[in-house]
């Protein structure tokens, strides 16, 4: 009963500084699963699985904002990514492992964050390409963060007011390794423009992936990217340095984008692969909104790999989305992905998207139907 009290005389407190601080906190998430077929998986010819975030990774969340006056804010972010199949905690078993920051925001200079955050690639570049219907439509593997497998600790982030359409972020990481400043450290620097019909980004990201002197290789303020065979033979990289462009034009119901990314996993004498490892990646998408609750898209990915190895990978994507109300949807996606050459470790693996299942084969083919409420 005292518990009970206390909660209560907790939850007073909390209603009556809201009311008087003129603040806000909002809850909100994503449920998303389905039922997925996947034609090789780890040399084995096919597999039917329960299949979760396949659009939407489960979330949920809590943000909040107050107003301290003359137009400037305190605000936060709290996320937890989870698997709905089963409960448990995504991002390394972390409680608010997709987002956790706080910060100030000002109509004149922007907003200052401080936390685990996305970098701006992601930010800015992200939105106008197919990964915006889901992350089957990004690079195999997620090499170059095309479906924000990395997000950032100990980030200090900068976003820029919007002037005439025209948005700037910048973002540094601290390594937080005693003695050794750089080691573990990221940085990252976008801009983008937006006006009722062409969206254009670009930006650079930068992972230090630890001074082998100072600590353990890999050790870094960025999750890691290293979730699949396309790139698990460079996880010894000194750093890997992504830059992105993206663009995307709206003619009436119908969308099209472009984009382009260029990934290096440099090599120094700690590495265990002796030349940098560059990837490049082409991908074109569109969607058509055939009415206001049903909505097409197809695409195409060409990544290719030079340097310590060569490999070829050609995808093809499309998908269906189809609203039962604002919050609810049926959706389906399939991808098929051929692959070539050596990947570092032997011969090259199709890897669909980010979905990160190695073939053992050299071609994928994935489908996906399922249902997501979002909240």
């Amino acid at each position: 009963m005292r518990k009970l009290t206390a909660l209560a005389a907790a939850l007073g407190v909390a209603i009556s500084v809201n009311a008087h601080a003129q603040s806000t906190v909002t809850l909100f998430g994503a449920l998303d699963a389905g039922i997925a077929y996947i034609h090789n998986v780890e040399g084995h010819s096919s597999q039917w699985k329960m299949s979760t975030g396949n659009v939407s990774e489960n979330s949920w969340g809590l943000k909040g904002t107050e107003d301290l006056g003359g137009g400037t804010k305190a605000i936060f972010t709290v996320e937890n990514g989870f698997d709905i199949a089963n409960g448990q905690l995504h991002q390394g078993g972390r409680i608010f492992g997709r987002q956790a920051w706080v910060g100030l925001t000002t109509p004149s200079f922007g907003t200052v964050t401080f936390g685990r955050q996305y970098d701006p690639v992601t930010d800015l570049v992200q939105p106008i390409t197919g990964d915006s219907f889901s992350g089957i439509w990004a690079t195999p593997g997620d090499i170059d963060n095309y479906d924000d497998s990395a997000r950032f600790d100990n980030a200090v982030k900068w976003v820029s007011p919007t002037w005439s359409g025209v948005t700037f972020e910048a973002m540094y990481s601290f390594g937080g390794i005693a003695g050794a400043t750089g080691s573990g450290q990221v940085y990252s620097g976008g801009a983008s423009y937006s006006n009722n019909q062409l969206s254009l980004a670009a930006g650079y990201l930068h992972i230090n992936n630890g001074n082998p002197s100072a600590s353990t290789r890999g050790t870094t303020a960025a999750d890691s990217l290293f979730n699949s065979a396309v790139n698990s033979a460079y996880q010894s990289a000194s750093s890997i340095s992504i830059a992105r462009a993206a663009a995307q034009y709206v003619i009436s119901n119908v969308t099209v984008g472009v984009a382009y990314s260029y990934s290096d996993y440099a090599a120094d004498g700690a590495s265990t692969f002796g030349q940098s490892e560059k990837f490049h990646n082409g991908s074109i998408f569109a969607t058509w909104q055939v009415a206001p609750d049903f909505q097409t898209i197809v695409g195409y990915n060409y990544t290719r790999a030079l340097g310590d190895s060569s490999a070829k990978y050609h995808q093809v994507n499309l998908g269906v989305d189809y609203l039962l109300s604002k919050r609810t949807d049926f959706y389906a996606i399939a991808g098929y992905q051929h692959a070539s050459g050596q990947n570092g470790l032997g011969a090259a693996q199709a890897v669909i998207g980010s979905y990160d299942v190695n073939s053992g084969a050299s071609y994928q083919v994935l489908a996906v139907a399922g249902i997501r409420h979002k909240f």
